[in-house]
């Protein structure tokens, strides 16, 4: 009840600015709203892109205008920061509410090589079932603010040209970390022999949300800008959802009992060996506790949380343990009180940077109905 409380708040809060500021619904987005809508006839598949940390939340809702005879796949994209053991059961569940479902990391070169392969059996199955005389097979890449879309496209463009053995220059769809950077709808060749374009188009969010935490976590995945939400009062989300999840406790190891140094950091500290730090860098190397800083925001709020004795069920107490690891991380940050603006702020820009590029572990905030 503790965490819903919360999240309605926060959601209530993000509703009521979106409706009194004019939100993130502007002519743009109205505009690019438009133009989807005229291509889905079109088009011969429709790649519905979703961030796999809310596959339900990150619904494309444009989509229910359609019937059930529209050829869509939904891909979770971001897998790399979900929870990864559920990826499987929300294929299952898309399965068994007819819907083919994909979940891919768009920076893995791998994974794309796979996903592409998926996708040119698709379109030859699609030719085959409903004799397509087309030479040429188009996808509209559609979702909601930062999900992926523009990422997708670009792996699948550059992965195909190489697979087709295709000279010349590569084209790229605009990528940013911010909600909207992708303005105009632009085509890219993913595929020869047949020709397979992808569509990338801009994100798409309904004008208003009424479920607050729907609303919630679209802003803590960043497709809500944060000016709508605030950073502080995400971050006191994403730490109330750290804290009642199991995922800190992963971080015990990097706690030394007898000096609460990190065994890892300290064996270097004594050292100060070259050779042991590129040791370190090889044992781990698509993991981010090799990085100073990320080991030691986990040891604080594995630390913080660990010690703490009040009741986690009470919301007064939920929120002194967050005050807690507010001004813990501050003297990790090294953010100074004097800084000229609120030292809350910086901790929860640092603190929201760290949790969406996945080095606060990997968390799926949406449950399988």
């Amino acid at each position: 009840m503790t965490k819903a409380s919360i999240a309605r708040q926060l959601g209530n809060a993000i509703v009521a600015k979106n409706r009194n500021s004019g939100g993130w619904y502007g002519p743009h987005m109205a505009a690019a709203s438009r133009a989807i809508q005229e291509r889905i006839p079109l088009v011969d598949l429709v790649l519905e892109v979703r961030d796999a940390r809310i596959p339900l939340s990150s619904e494309y809702e444009q989509l229910r205008n359609y019937s059930s005879t529209l050829k869509r796949i939904i891909v979770m994209n971001k897998m790399d920061l979900a929870n990864r053991s559920q990826i499987k059961e929300w294929v299952s569940y898309f399965q068994q509410n007819n819907c083919l479902s994909y979940g891919v990391n768009a920076h893995n070169k791998e994974n794309i090589k796979q996903f592409l392969n998926f996708l040119q059996a698709r379109v030859r199955e699609l030719k085959r079932t409903e004799q397509h005389s087309s030479y040429t097979t188009t996808i509209l890449l559609v979702g909601i603010p930062n999900v992926g879309k523009s990422a997708l496209a670009n792996s699948l463009h550059k992965i195909g040209r190489i697979s087709a053995a295709e000279k010349g220059k590569l084209k790229n769809a605009t990528v940013s970390p911010q909600p909207g950077e992708t303005k105009d709808i632009s085509s890219l060749k993913i595929g020869s022999h047949p020709n397979i374009y992808v569509l990338d188009t801009p994100g798409v969010l309904p004008p208003e949300i009424l479920d607050a935490d729907v609303c919630c976590k679209l802003a803590l995945t960043g497709a809500i800008g944060n000016c709508l939400a605030g950073e502080k009062e995400l971050s006191r989300y994403l730490l109330t959802i750290l804290n009642l999840s199991d995922e800190y406790k992963k971080w015990a190891k990097l706690a030394d009992p007898k000096n609460g140094i990190p065994v890892a950091d300290h064996k270097a500290e004594c050292s100060g060996n070259f050779e042991m730090d590129m040791k370190r860098k090889r044992q781990y190397p698509t993991d981010h506790t090799q990085d100073f800083i990320v080991n030691s925001v986990r040891k604080t709020l594995f630390e913080t949380i660990s010690s703490f004795d009040g009741n986690l069920d009470d919301e007064r107490e939920l929120a002194r343990l967050v005050d807690a690891e507010i001004s813990a991380l501050q003297k990790v940050f090294q953010v100074p009180e004097n800084v000229g603006v609120d030292a809350h702020d910086k901790v929860a820009c640092k603190l929201l940077n760290l949790y969406r590029t996945g080095r606060l572990g990997h968390y799926t905030l949406d449950c399988i109905p």
